[in-house]
């Protein structure tokens, strides 16, 4: 059996790996479109910033070590068309040539695309000229020649999800003042706007300049020193016109599936324009799998819809190699649990936040509460803020928010409440966790107890 895997990040590479281990005697074949597979795009930020010193530490798994696992690699090779009813994927390679592979069975996992937004100018300007878009590490490369070459004073940054986050911490960390522009009201919006105005505040107190609620119209090339080269023409949500000089900008607002192979093959589109498959990740093709930020998201209240996380595309990449090399497993479906660092602070959901939860036919009600992360009388107590989200009918956990310290284990406690709203538990069974506990790390009710507490009182006392 020859297996091949077009997508050299999370998905393709774990559907290699997990086709590896059910069928050791299989081939596996991986097509990458550059020539850095398994890399981590989520450590991107922290090379930038220095704190990553050297961007080959950023690879999961050297070429060296995947090859040791069994996988031919074909790097700079971009997959052009496939042919569903011979199995032939055409590919061209580093030089220009077309090859054809055959294969038994094909996963699809091209990945996700920097989303452009109608900004004036931005299709014109480029990485010379200091605009940036990131996913890649080529764009990475990209951002750090502009860094090393015109040692910008300033940036400025479009969009402030999470990469847009990290990126304005990167870049603060590395000495550059930043001015991060958003169009919603608040920062982070996949979170609420009370811990959003959390995270905002963290952001002004580490130096960074926010303007919410400011819609970029048009960046341009400024007159002047290379430190503040480009324009940044954008409108308030008031109509006040507002404008920053930077020598850098960086436009960070989301990601679209990268679907054009799969739709020229005759797959069907679902959620968002992504591949539409199955729970064992089938796109309905004959022998074709497709996982990662190219395909929809099963979701564990939601159903379908499109979440790409690299979690995820871990997890779908493995459910589709285990199919595809004669296994049999489906994917369990996601919460989007997601966590990031903000300076010394950390921001995490999962689950749905009230409006999610109402238009998925819930009736939610969600409470907001604080508590420490440890016992206040040991020094070092941080308290941490949380949102908890339940169904007021059967007190069904739905969602959990949480900020606080870095050193607070927000991550952990994320994973807590994904755990107890992934087996259906009710806000009120939290109570009932043996949880570990000892005065300079926690609490004889952890925090998220006490989050579940709050809202058991509250939302059964309206």
């Amino acid at each position: 059996m020859h297996i091949v895997a077009i997508g050299g990040s999370d998905a393709g590479i774990s559907a290699a790996l997990r086709a590896r281990e059910v069928d050791p005697g299989a081939e596996f074949t991986v097509v990458v479109a550059d020539a850095y597979p398994n890399f981590s795009i989520c450590g991107i930020p922290y090379y930038v910033s220095g704190e990553v010193a050297r961007w080959r530490n950023l690879a999961h798994r050297t070429i060296a070590d995947l090859e040791a696992a069994g996988m031919r690699l074909r790097l700079d090779t971009l997959a052009r068309r496939i042919d569903v009813s011979g199995r032939k994927l055409t590919v061209t390679g580093p030089g220009g040539a077309e090859d054809i592979i055959s294969y038994d069975e094909l996963v699809i996992g091209t990945g996700a695309v920097p989303a452009r937004p109608p900004i004036a100018g931005l299709d014109a300007l480029g990485p010379r000229d200091g605009v940036h878009l990131l996913h890649s590490m080529d764009d990475t490369f990209a951002v750090m020649r502009t860094l090393q070459d015109t040692a910008p004073g300033s940036a400025v940054i479009v969009g402030a999800g999470y990469i847009g986050l990290e990126m304005a911490d990167a870049l603060t960390t590395r000495g550059l003042r930043v001015t991060q522009l958003e169009q919603l009201p608040e920062v982070l919006p996949t979170v609420d706007g009370q811990l959003g105005a959390l995270v905002r505040a963290e952001l002004e107190a580490s130096g960074v300049t926010v303007l919410a609620s400011t819609a970029v119209r048009e960046i341009s090339r400024a007159q002047g020193s290379k430190a503040d080269r480009l324009r940044v023409d954008a409108v308030a949500a008031d109509g006040v016109p507002v404008t920053v000089h930077a020598g850098l900008v960086l436009v960070v607002t989301g990601v679209r599936p990268e679907t054009s192979l799969a739709v020229s093959a005759g797959a069907a589109l679902g959620a968002r324009g992504a591949i539409s498959v199955d729970t064992a990740m089938r796109t309905g093709l004959p022998g074709i799998y497709a996982a990662g930020d190219c395909v929809i998201t099963h979701h564990r209240l939601l159903g379908e819809t499109y979440l790409p996380l690299g979690t995820t595309a871990h997890k779908q990449g493995r459910v589709a190699g285990e199919n595809a090399a004669g296994g049999h497993r489906e994917f369990a479906g996601s919460l989007g649990t997601q966590v990031v660092k903000i300076f010394s602070h950390a921001a995490a959901r999962t689950g749905l936040r009230d409006h999610e939860a109402a238009a998925a036919g819930f009736d939610p009600v969600t409470i907001g509460s604080e508590a420490d992360d440890h016992k206040a009388y040991y020094p070092g107590s941080h308290r941490i803020a949380m949102r908890f989200t339940g169904d007021q009918a059967t007190g069904r956990l739905l969602g959990v928010q949480l900020f606080g310290h870095k050193d607070a284990e927000i991550a952990k406690r994320i994973d807590i409440a994904a755990t107890a709203i992934f087996h259906g538990m009710t806000v009120d069974q939290i109570s009932d966790l043996d949880l570990s506990y000892t005065p300079p790390l926690g609490s004889p009710w952890d925090a998220v107890q006490v989050g579940a507490q709050a809202w058991t009182r509250r939302a059964t006392a309206r």
